[in-house]
């Protein structure tokens, strides 16, 4: 296989810009640490950073990978994530020939590798769609601070600065390090990237091809295989540290004085007793209960359950129990299949060692202790050297034990349990502790806003399960891009994924304040009362000649009875106080008859637009539209229009310009307030 080889020497680490590997005496010390085909049991891999510079890597990160990432904007950094998707996406078929080693299917693999793929697709287009072509983001509107416009206050969003060290699972390799990565890059922050041992040849060889892109910017980007104990050594005011794994090992993280005093942020996605409840609606034979089913099984069974979003808690109606244990049981005969997931036909695989394999039947005794009943896969030895395990159905008679809302075991286990009321399924949900997240499966809508209202709080996600939606739906245990994952309490109370907002948890949110000049300069945006140029006319001048604070302000244009009646009966908009004077003045926002707002702006455009081909391709919208003072027949309007913000589109010979738009009438009142979106050529036309 191409480029996918996979040696005994050690796994090498990616740092301070060049591949890594211990030095033979730093190994005697400290023995490296064996990785075995979940499948086969053969060697893989050996993982170390014994004598690895962590101090010097995070060092580097905040020199090097920060200097680089500052350079570009936001939008900038969005092509780079799409590129790197399309190198990864051209040599991901070694990734699914390596992926096989961890005991993953073809389907789990999908979730893994093009799952995470798909994130950095994503990201690049909620990049250039979400946020502005610039350095800084801007948070909210203006805060006026004196009457007179001369000193204002506003938010905005910088990058962190210093690394953000990413301490992954063992479960996506691939998925795990780009959800985390991608916004972070994006935020423009460097990332150090520390997967876990039993998958770290996947991450590594991820890495590798990023790496060989030539795409990433220098320092952006280092791996550490092997061991990060120090990590909380090394950090400081400004960096972040993101974990995800077992609940008591981010319990020990977040205590550290790293953390507690020294400002380091740090983030866990940790255990989660996830539920999904069947409403009393979805008796067999109905939609809901078919895929209510179904979802079971397959978040039992795909990666091997090995999923921090798996179905642990089956909630679920006293009068259906049985028909829904005996239909997860019926289903997980006919249609899953263990074994090796390189033989034509399985449908699950192992999990990812011997060692999770006997975690997780400790895991299910203790279940079975604690009053758990095995309706399927019972009789499996945790001995020997297999990390196949068959999945395992439990039912618990008492709802309330304390071990069905308390115990993971982390593999293809799910719990049946149950309610009698809504009220008692919400508080069956929130005995675990704060999920990622609960499905419901009901078409009763009553029940569902009802059971959601109450859950909602305990956990990062409810996913709604009904006939309308069933065929469209991603499933329980499928994170999105563009939605929070994360979750209170157990589970973590990160928040990672959910579009933009991931990117500024990267970011600092400060207020500043001062006068429409110095925010202008801060921001990049125009502030009204900062300086202005009036020379040619701004409908004339393409990007490369336009600047902010380029500005028009047109001559006057009377409204009159004449102009009124006209719009009135062109358009059909014959609204009274349009129309009907003695009605107009009985409204207590009108003098009598008025103006059109939308005749208004017609005017304005009118007023302002040059008529001539030029620089300016296309009007797209307005924004911010606000009608403030009544026009009256005989009043006059004028406009002043100002270059606000220039944001050129990295990727065509275009940009776009916001344009503030006031217009007012002969007494300097302002009648309407708003944005004006255009499409605006890089270069100046032939023409001109």
């Amino acid at each position: 296989m191409n480029g996918t080889t996979v040696t005994h020497s050690i796994l090498p680490s990616f740092v301070q810009g060049a591949w890594w590997q211990p030095a033979p005496t730093d190994l005697t010390a400290h023995p490296p640490a064996e990785v075995r085909d979940a499948v086969t049991g053969d060697l893989v891999a050996l993982v170390s950073s014994a004598g690895l510079d962590l101090a010097g890597a995070m060092d580097y990160a905040r020199a090097t990978g920060q200097e680089s990432l500052s350079a570009l904007t936001f939008h900038q950094r969005a092509i780079i994530l799409k590129q790197l998707a399309l190198a990864l996406t051209e040599r991901k078929a070694e990734l699914y020939e390596l992926s096989t080693r961890t005991g993953a299917t073809k389907a789990d693999s999908w979730v893994d590798i093009d799952g995470g793929i798909g994130v950095l697709f994503t990201y690049s287009g909620k990049g250039r769609r979400e946020l502005p072509n610039a350095r800084v983001q801007i948070d909210g509107p203006v805060e006026p601070l004196s009457k007179d416009g001369s000193f204002l206050g506003r938010h905005i969003r910088t990058t962190l600065p210093g690394v953000a060290v990413q301490i992954n699972a063992f479960n996506f390799p691939i998925w795990g390090a780009l959800e985390k990565f991608a916004p972070t890059f994006l935020a423009g922050m460097p990332t150090i990237i520390k997967p876990a041992t039993p998958g770290a040849y996947l991450a590594e060889h991820m890495v590798r091809i990023m790496v060989d892109s030539g795409l990433l910017p220098a320092g952006s980007v280092q791996l550490v295989s092997g061991s990060i104990r120090a990590v909380f050594d090394h950090a400081k005011l400004g960096d972040v540290v993101s974990f995800t794994g077992s609940a008591s090992t981010a319990k020990a993280l977040k205590t550290h004085p790293a953390v507690q005093t020294g400002g380091v942020i740090f983030g866990a996605e940790t255990d989660s007793i996830n539920a999904s409840v069947l409403g009393p609606d979805a008796v067999a034979g109905t939609p809901e209960f078919d895929g209510y089913v179904r979802q079971v099984v397959a978040e039992m069974t795909t990666k091997a359950g090995q999923k921090c979003t798996a179905i642990r808690r089956a909630i679920v109606p006293t009068k259906l129990a049985d028909e829904v244990a005996a239909a997860i049981a019926t289903r997980i005969v006919a249609k899953v299949v263990v074994g090796d997931p390189r033989t034509d036909g399985t449908t699950m695989g192992s999990l990812a060692s011997a060692e999770q394999r006997a975690e997780v039947l400790r895991q299910v005794n203790r279940l079975v202790e604690g009053g758990g009943r095995v309706l399927l896969g019972a009789g499996q030895s945790p001995g020997g050297d297999s990390a196949f395990v068959d999945p395992i159905l439990l039912r618990f008679e008492n709802s309330y034990a304390e071990r069905v809302h308390d115990t993971e075991a982390f593999g293809p286990v799910a719990s049946i349990i149950t309610y009698e009321s809504a009220a008692e399924a919400a508080e069956l949900v929130a005995l675990g502790g704060g999920s990622l997240v609960t499905s419901v499966a009901s078409a009763d809508a009553d029940f569902v806003a009802t059971l959601t209202r109450h859950i909602a709080s305990s956990n990062g996600r409810v996913l709604v399960l009904d006939r309308t939606s069933s065929r469209a739906s991603t499933g329980h245990g499928s994170p999105l891009p563009s939605l929070v994952h994360g979750g209170p309490g157990r589970a973590g109370g990160g928040e990672e994924l959910g579009g933009v907002r991931s990117v500024f948890h990267y970011m600092q949110r400060t207020a500043i304040q001062g006068s429409p000049e110095m925010l202008t300069a801060i921001t990049g945006v125009w502030h009204a009362g900062a300086q202005t140029r009036a020379d040619t006319h701004p409908f004339r001048k393409s990007l490369q000649d336009l600047r902010v604070g380029d500005q028009v302000v047109s001559e006057e244009r009377e409204v009159t009875l004449d102009d009124i009646t006209h719009f009135a009966e062109f358009t059909g908009d014959t609204f009274y106080a349009h129309t009907d004077e003695t009605a107009a003045a009985a409204n207590p926002f009108f003098p009598g008859r008025v103006a059109h707002g939308y005749l208004l702006l017609s005017f304005a455009a009118g007023l302002f637009v040059s008529p001539d081909p030029g620089p300016v391709l296309a009007n797209y919208g307005l924004e911010s539209l606000r009608f403030i003072t009544p026009v009256s027949p005989g009043d006059r309007v004028r406009v002043t229009l100002t270059a606000k913000q220039i944001v050129p589109r990295e990727t065509d010979d275009y940009g776009e310009v916001h344009w503030d738009a006031v217009l007012t009438n002969q007494n300097e009142e302002v009648v309407a307030s708003y944005d004006v979106l255009t499409l605006v050529s890089k270069m100046p036309s032939p023409a001109n």
